[in-house]
This record gives C-alpha cells, sequence and structure tokens, in this order.
C-alpha cells in the first residue's frame, strides 16, 4: 500500500441497467400497489450499490433500511414489524430495502421471510433484499423474484476504470487491471487503488500478484471460516484444482483422492445439498460430511459457488498448506497419466526460479519439462491450458531469454484461445527480458495479430513489420506470413499505399526449420513449405489486385483457393476463403469459411472461429443471400464478444446493419452502425466503417428518403479525400447512383460509373454486371432504357440473388407506371414484391405494394392476402402477434408466455419483417383482417359441410 489517493471514491454505475430496469418498475409500481424483489451477486458486484441507488431514487414515500438487531436477531416481532410497515404505507407507499440478509441470523431470516409473505399487494410496500450468492439462498428467500448481477461486461469494466482513475492508467496497466479484476466491479476499483500514481501511470512495474490475498479478502469480505479442518482443506483443494480449469467445475474424485493423500487418515466423501423438499443423498465414500455452503455438487463435479471466493480461499491460504494441496493434486493426476496438468500442480508445489543445475526436483527441471510438454501436439489439452503452462514455466525459469521465449509461447495460445485480456499482460512479461531477435520477431507477431483482431490496426501494422524484420534473418518464411498479416492491417485500415508497400516482392523463403510443437520434421518440413507456398500465392495475387493487373491475380489467388480444397489446418483455409471473395467466387468462399470453421471448432481455436463466420456472412452477401448472412454475423458477433475480439466483431455488426438495412427495421440498423462505427473509429477500421455506412444510406434508400441516402454515400463513393475503403465503396455504387437520380444528382451518378464499369468487368462481384446495366438504365432516355432494365433482369437471371433482381424489377415497375404502361408495370412490380417477400426484405416490400396501389391493384400481403401473411409466422411469433394485436404491452406478453421481454422484442421485430408492417396498429389491423378472413372462410366451410350433409341425407 502507498498511502496516495489515485482512485476516485465515489464512481456512477456501470453496465447495471438491465438491473436497475427491474428496480425502476418495482418503484414506479408502488404507489398502486406493493411488490418484492431479491438482489443476487458475489461479493463486489454491487448489490450494496444498487440498493442505495434504488433508495435515492424512491420519491413517493418514505424509505425504511432494516437491519438485524445488535445481537443478531431481528429489533422486532413480525407482526409488529407487519402493523409498522402498514401503517406507514397508509399515508404513502413504503420502500423497505435490507442489505446483507444473508448475514442474519436463523430467527431473523425467518421473521422477514414471513413478514414478506403475509404482506399483500395493496399495502403498497415495496421491499427489497439482497444476498451474496457465494452461498445457497436461504429457504426464507428462495421463492423471491431474484434479480441476477454478473460480472461487468469488458466495456463497462474499462468506462468503469477510466471513470475511476480520470483515465490516467497506462494502456498497458488498464489492460491488466481489467483480465484481473474478471468483470467484478469492487475488484477493479480496489486494484486501482492499491496502486501508486507512478505504477498506474505504467512508470514502475506492478506489483507481483496484482490481486494479491489483502486485496481479494478485502473485497470478499474475508476467506471462508468454516470450523472444520476437513471442510477448509476440502475448499482448498478444490480452489487449487481449479487452476488448471478457468476456475469452472473440478472432478470430485479427483478432490477426494487429493485429500486422502493430504490427510492419511479416513477422508469422508462430500454429500450433495439438499434440494427444498428432498432427501439428500450421499456421495459413496467412507463417510459423508455436507458440502460446504461455498460449493457446489452436481453430480461428479464440484464448483465454487464464487469465482472470487475460489480466488479468496486460494490465496489466503498459508504457502506451506497451499503447497502440499497442490503436491497431492500432482501425484493424483501423474499417477492417472494426465501430464501436463499433473507438472502444473507440481511447478505450484515449487518455489521460484533458481539458477542452481537442474533435477528432477528443481524449479528449472520441472519448467524445462512444463515448456516440452506444453509444445507437445500428442498431448490433449486446450490452448487455455497450454497457455497456463507455458506462462508458469516462464515464471520458474531464470534465463531470461527462454523466459521470453515461453512468455510469447503463452501468449500465443492465450490468443488462440480467445483470451487477448491474458495475451498482452504475458506480452508485456516477455518484452521485459533480454531475448534474440527470432524470439522478439514472435513476440512483435503475436503482439500484432493480437491488435489486429482487438486494437487500433495502425498499431497491429507497425509491430507485424517490425516481427518480419526481426524474423527475416532466422525464420524467412514466418517474417513472409507476418508481412502479409500486416498487410491485412493495412487493409483493414483502408491505407492502400501501406498495403501495397507491404505486399512488395521479397526474397524466397527458406522452409528448413520446422514449426515448434509438430508432429515430426517430415510433416513440419511439408507442413512449413505448403504455409509458404499459400502466403506467396496470396502475397502476388492481392498485389496484382490492387496494382489494377488483373490478369496476373487469377493464377495465385487461384492456386490458393485450390489448396483450401485439401487444407485441413483454419488458417490456411481463412486464406482460401479470402481468396475465393478477392476473385468473386462466391461458391469456393463459402465452402472455405465452412471448413474453416468446422476445423477451428474441431482443433478448439476459439479466436478463429468468428474470423471464419465473417468470411461466411461476407459471401452470402455477395450471393444476395441477407438471411443466411445475418445468421452468421449474429453466431459471429457472439463468439467475437466472447472472445474479447472487438475489431471482428465491429465488421459482423456491419454485416447485420446491412441486412436489417433490407427489412423493416430501421432501430436495429441505427444501433448495429453506431456499435460498430464507435469501434471503427477508435481502431481504424476503415472497411467496417464503409460497410456500416453503406447500410444506414441504404436503410434511407428503401425507406423512401434518397436525399439523406445520396448525402451519405456520395461521402464513400465520389472522388475525394472522404472516399470509403479502396475494396468496398464500389459495392455501393449501385445504391448511390438510384438515391443520385432521385435527388436529381445525375451528373455525380454518372461519374462514378466509369470505376464501376471496370469492377463489374473484373467479375469479381457476380451481381455487378446486372447492377451496371440497371445504373445505365436509370440514366438512360426514355428510348433506350426500357432495353437497359431488360438486360439487366437477364443479367440477374444468371448471377441469381432475389434481392437485387427485385430492386431491379422494382425500378422497372415504377418506370413502366411513370410511362403509363400499367399492365406491364403490375407484372413487373409483383415479381418484385414476390421477391422481397422470399428473401425477408420488409421496407422495399413496402415500396412494392405502394406502387401497386397506386395503379389500383391489390398488392400481395394485405385485405384478403393476411392469412397468408400470417401462415409465415412461427407458432411462438404468431402468439405474440395475437397478443400485441389484442393490446398487450411487451412486458405483459413476456409474462403471458412466460419468456422475457428480450425475446418478445426479438420475435415482434421478425413479425414487423414478415409481415411488412411499421407499427403497432397496423399489426392489429393485418392480424384483424386475418382473423376476420378466418371467421368467413370458416363460415362458408360450416355452410358447405351443412349442404354436404343435406344433400347426403337426401340421397
Amino acid at each position: 500500500m502507498t498511502g496516495e489517493t489515485t482512485v476516485r471514491t465515489a464512481v456512477r454505475i456501470h453496465g447495471r441497467s438491465t438491473q436497475r430496469k427491474a428496480l425502476r418498475a418495482l418503484l414506479d409500481a408502488l404507489p398502486h400497489h406493493g411488490g418484492h424483489l431479491l438482489v443476487a451477486g458475489e461479493p463486489g458486484l454491487g448489490r450494496t450499490t444498487l440498493l442505495r441507488w434504488a433508495a435515492r431514487s424512491f420519491r413517493a414515500g418514505p424509505v425504511l433500511h432494516l437491519g438485524p438487531g445488535p445481537d443478531g436477531g431481528a429489533h422486532v416481532t413480525v407482526e409488529q414489524l407487519l402493523d409498522t410497515l402498514r401503517a406507514a404505507s397508509a399515508a404513502a407507499p413504503v420502500l423497505v430495502c435490507a442489505d446483507d440478509a444473508h448475514l442474519w441470523d436463523a430467527p431473523a431470516r425467518t421473521a422477514l421471510g414471513r413478514a414478506v409473505r403475509r404482506l399483500s399487494t395493496a399495502d403498497r410496500v415495496g421491499l427489497l433484499l439482497s444476498v451474496a450468492s457465494d452461498r445457497a439462498v436461504a429457504p426464507e428467500f428462495a421463492r423471491l423474484p431474484v434479480v441476477h448481477l454478473d460480472p461487468l461486461a469488458p466495456s463497462a469494466a474499462a468506462a468503469l476504470l477510466d471513470d475511476a482513475t480520470d483515465g490516467v492508467a497506462a494502456p498497458a496497466v488498464r489492460e491488466q487491471l481489467l483480465a484481473e479484476a474478471e468483470g467484478n466491479p469492487a475488484l477493479l476499483v480496489a486494484l486501482a487503488r492499491r496502486l501508486s500514481p507512478a505504477e498506474l501511470r505504467g512508470h514502475r512495474p506492478l506489483p507481483r500478484p496484482l490481486a494479491d490475498a489483502a486485496v481479494l479478502a478485502e473485497v470478499a469480505g474475508g476467506a471462508p471460516s468454516d470450523s472444520s479442518a476437513h471442510a477448509r482443506d476440502l475448499l482448498l483443494t478444490v480452489a487449487a484444482a481449479g487452476q488448471t480449469e478457468d476456475g469452472t467445475d473440478v472432478d470430485a474424485g479427483l478432490v477426494h483422492d487429493a485429500l486422502r493423500r493430504l490427510r492419511p487418515e479416513p477422508v469422508p466423501g462430500p454429500r450433495e445439498e439438499p434440494v427444498l423438499g428432498a432427501r439428500a443423498e450421499p456421495v459413496p465414500g467412507p463417510r459423508a460430511e455436507p458440502v460446504p455452503e461455498h460449493l457446489v455438487l452436481a453430480g461428479d463435479r464440484l464448483r465454487f459457488r464464487s469465482p472470487l471466493v475460489r480466488r479468496t480461499v486460494h490465496a489466503t491460504a498459508t504457502p506451506e498448506r497451499r503447497r502440499a494441496v497442490h503436491r497431492a493434486l500432482a501425484e493424483v493426476l501423474e499417477t492417472g497419466g494426465h501430464r501436463l496438468t499433473g507438472l502444473l500442480h507440481r511447478s505450484w508445489s515449487l518455489g521460484g526460479p533458481e539458477p542452481a543445475p537442474a533435477s528432477a526436483d528443481r524449479p528449472a527441471a520441472v519448467a524445462d519439462r512444463l515448456a516440452a510438454v506444453a509444445a507437445d501436439g500428442a498431448v490433449p489439452a486446450p490452448h487455455r491450458l497450454r497457455a497456463t503452462a507455458y506462462a508458469r514455466a516462464a515464471e520458474l525459469t531464470a534465463d531470461g531469454a527462454r523466459r521470453a521465449e515461453r512468455y510469447t509461447a503463452a501468449a500465443e495460445q492465450a490468443l488462440l484461445a480467445g483470451r487477448p485480456d491474458r495475451a498482452r499482460p504475458l506480452l508485456a512479461a516477455a518484452r521485459d527480458s533480454a531475448a534474440p531477435a527470432a524470439v522478439r520477431g514472435r513476440a512483435e507477431w503475436v503482439r500484432g495479430v493480437t491488435e489486429l483482431r482487438d486494437g487500433p490496426v495502425g498499431d497491429a501494422h507497425q509491430s507485424l513489420l517490425l516481427a518480419a524484420s526481426l524474423l527475416a534473418a532466422d525464420a524467412p518464411a514466418d517474417a513472409a506470413a507476418a508481412a502479409l498479416a500486416a498487410a491485412d492491417a493495412a487493409w483493414a485500415a483502408g491505407d492502400l499505399s501501406a498495403c501495397l508497400a507491404t505486399l512488395a516482392p521479397g526474397p524466397p523463403h527458406r522452409t528448413e526449420n520446422p514449426a515448434p510443437g509438430s508432429d515430426g520434421p517430415a510433416d513440419a518440413r511439408s507442413a512449413a513449405a505448403h504455409t509458404a507456398a499459400v502466403v506467396h500465392d496470396h502475397r502476388v495475387g492481392m498485389r496484382a489486385l490492387l496494382e489494377g493487373r488483373l490478369d496476373r491475380a487469377g493464377a495465385p489467388l487461384g492456386q490458393v483457393v485450390e489448396r483450401g480444397r485439401t487444407e485441413g489446418r483454419p488458417e490456411t483455409l481463412l486464406r482460401s476463403a479470402a481468396a475465393a471473395l478477392l476473385l468473386g467466387d462466391v461458391d469456393a468462399a463459402r465452402r472455405g469459411g465452412a471448413r474453416a470453421l468446422a476445423a477451428a471448432r474441431q482443433l478448439g481455436s476459439d479466436t478463429l472461429v468468428p474470423q471464419a463466420l465473417e468470411y461466411l456472412a461476407y459471401a452470402e452477401l455477395r450471393a444476395g443471400r441477407h438471411p443466411q448472412a445475418r445468421t452468421h454475423a449474429e453466431e459471429g458477433l457472439r463468439t467475437a464478444l466472447r472472445t474479447g475480439q472487438r475489431n471482428t466483431a465491429a465488421h459482423h455488426r456491419a454485416v447485420l446493419a446491412l441486412a436489417a438495412s433490407i427489412e423493416e427495421e430501421p432501430d436495429v440498423v441505427a444501433r448495429h452502425v453506431t456499435a460498430a462505427l464507435d469501434t471503427a473509429r477508435r481502431h481504424g477500421l476503415a472497411q467496417a466503417a464503409t460497410l456500416a455506412q453503406w447500410a444506414a444510406a441504404r436503410a434511407d434508400l428503401g425507406r423512401g428518403r434518397p436525399f439523406d441516402a445520396a448525402d451519405r454515400l456520395g461521402l464513400l463513393v465520389l472522388p475525394g479525400p472522404g472516399r470509403g475503403h479502396f475494396a468496398v465503396w464500389r459495392l455501393a455504387v449501385p445504391c448511390f447512383v438510384e438515391a443520385a437520380v432521385l435527388a436529381e444528382r445525375h451528373e455525380d451518378a454518372r461519374e462514378v460509373l466509369t470505376d464501376f464499369a471496370d469492377w463489374a468487368a473484373f467479375g469479381a462481384d457476380p451481381q455487378a454486371a446486372a447492377q451496371l446495366a440497371r445504373c445505365h438504365a436509370l440514366l438512360a432516355p426514355a428510348d433506350h432504357a426500357d432495353a437497359l432494365y431488360r438486360r439487366a433482369l437477364d443479367r440477374h437471371d444468371e448471377a441469381g440473388g432475389d434481392f437485387e433482381r427485385a430492386r431491379t424489377a422494382l425500378l422497372y415497375g415504377k418506370w413502366l407506371r411513370r410511362r403509363r404502361r400499367p399492365r406491364e408495370a403490375r407484372g413487373r412490380l409483383g415479381t418484385a414484391l414476390a421477391g422481397f417477400e422470399r428473401c425477408g426484405a420488409g421496407v422495399w416490400a413496402a415500396q412494392a405494394r405502394g406502387e401497386l396501389r397506386a395503379l389500383g391493384a391489390a398488392p400481395q400481403g394485405t385485405g384478403t392476402g393476411a392469412p397468408a401473411r400470417l401462415g409465415l409466422l412461427t407458432p411462438q411469433q404468431l402468439r405474440i402477434a395475437r397478443h400485441v394485436a389484442e393490446g398487450a404491452t411487451n412486458r405483459e406478453v413476456a409474462l403471458a408466455l412466460g419468456v422475457s421481454t428480450r425475446t418478445v422484442d426479438y420475435h415482434l421485430r421478425k413479425v414487423f419483417a414478415a409481415l411488412g408492417v411499421r407499427s403497432r396498429l397496423e399489426l392489429a389491423r393485418t392480424v384483424g383482417e386475418a382473423e376476420q378472413a378466418r371467421e368467413v372462410r370458416g363460415a362458408g366451410e360450416s355452410r358447405r359441410a351443412g349442404s354436404y350433409e343435406k344433400t347426403g341425407a337426401q340421397h
């Protein structure tokens, strides 16, 4: 502790909007009826803060803070408490807050539980209780509605840290604090408070461990104090075993066997906790003892209820006892053949690094064995566990160069596990040690890839260039791969000159050195040669493409695509999918992306999954299959956020915005566009920014706002410093031409068609030739436009894609209607409407219906077509639609169907898109028409049935 104040004591609440919404609903209802709510969360997640916020927010009446008596018992009887509350609520509603109710003794909890059950909604009393979820909820509170507090999302935790420190924390320090706190706000603030200003700003090294026993115990409210020695050993053994399981559940048999080695006398087996109203069955063992309240036994697995308490138990144990537990676990695991986890526990039973000659029991020898097993591809282990092993080996290594190499390997494995937040501190540790150029180059390569996925891509570009230069002498093939990754960074940034410079021809690459951890020298040489060939071909083809030498780009990029047909490694398959997209071979891109996805999942490479989904989503977009693109992007966004890849998440949000832009979902488009641009602007992602802005403009165009669309798109496609990404802006040209013609900006529209014609001639976009003909038709005089529209439709038939063909049919139908050719117009508009409905383009379908109404035709999907449109809904969507049509709110629908309001919101958006309606009023009208038509049809069928019966009787 430094004694210096570096953190503000009062900060605003971050990341608790859902919980505050639930509390606000209770407070708003109190003037009319009473209610109660239980706030549950592990220590440090902000239960007390939320109760204080609710007390400050309540203005309709008095607030009472209820607690146990000085001797641990209740101040008053249940009857006295009820009389007091009812008397107070007679004049005004009352809010009662009972914080940390789990700390009350049994009589006090019983009295409070009875009071809660005996209060009626007419009493206008609101009860807010908070309990810690690091132990079982007391039976008295088990049936109360619960608001759960989870760890903060990374963005909310980062905002809290910036708020608490006024944003002065150095980026590297900030990353380590966020990783160490694991989303616990109180722990995050306590860690920051522990640092001096110099440490917070990165001028001095951080203390190790960052979260020591004192800090953890402070936030957790102390370590569990069980009277039984067996219970204490059980808690410590589960906590220690969790070190190799990333804090998740552990094998109860392993724990039991370790306890037997730890205590030679018979060890009682754990007993499952009783479920309310059920009888507990003991787990087989010499004796049966109840599981401590901080643990959960599920089948043959044990886990802590609270990750914070698990860490606290491990940190606060005496070093001797902690090492003894790890030694016992190591013996059990090594006996069972679990080499890597056994060695890890063996290493934790030792001290720090020592320079003495190695022996089997000394830290240096254990570190060498640990690193060797972690590098052995034949040993089954997830990337996360290998990262832990490499990091522990580095901690036990005295030699600076070898320590840096092992920290770098740990960072690489952490990145493959989808944990860039853990990779960065490991890279920082590697940078602190002296190392040869090859080791430093490898570290810069990992750092550059980390930033490429979750950081400023300009920084990623520089790190990867540095990696290429450091690796050039000893590992030229790796240097070429790092240079290609640097080109990827320049591509993402939209820096064409940097991309070309990075792709410049280099010297030939040797492939004699096998990759670490490979299965054998021959296999390694073959794999390295294969990878080097893919890198070389991709580099040559991409440069030729960017230089406009389209004739020279096809062959090398085609070779990359072909190698993807037989390759099984996800990295090479991703290159194959990327090359296919550059060539416009959408089917090959889908195959490569799908195979890369399967390979990444099989190998447990969580960090590569969202990238494979990104290529799949782009391929579907290029093919005009927006629903499929949306499906891939939704999963990709979830996995990208889970694995800490904000840049990849921004790309998925851009795809989702583009998919939503053809539907009747302007709010969804705006949300994804805002989120994508937020990351894109901070991290320099020109490609994602261009796609997001195109999505916003296309949504404007679809909703009949061509002037807004032309203004947005003009900045992207017209020549100038603000032009969009060099490889993306051409995709937005057809939208700009349509918007510009409607906005009377014909010259601007003609200005961009020359470049777009060259793009269409290259053939990388299957829709481009048809779109070019459509653009010419929009700008052509009346005597030429007809033929151009027909030519565009013919090209669409060759390329496929419902959406773009329907757009051309819509524009052609509008043109025909204005030329007073209603019969032809009706046919084209009907085709357009069918195409839009088939691909879920609700906003464009509404345009087609409007045009058909102007012709006096009955548009499909309205009037008597409403029952058919209701048939497009799933059973759940239909139930929600009927409830909403009857005037129910989303919350009321959720309660009626037993689902969350978020689920109702999601399905309701789908309902609006499927039915082509814009409001609840239109939905009610559509459902009403459908129900009326069904009744009429039912009555007709009944009359016909009666007629048949009568006829049958006569016969």
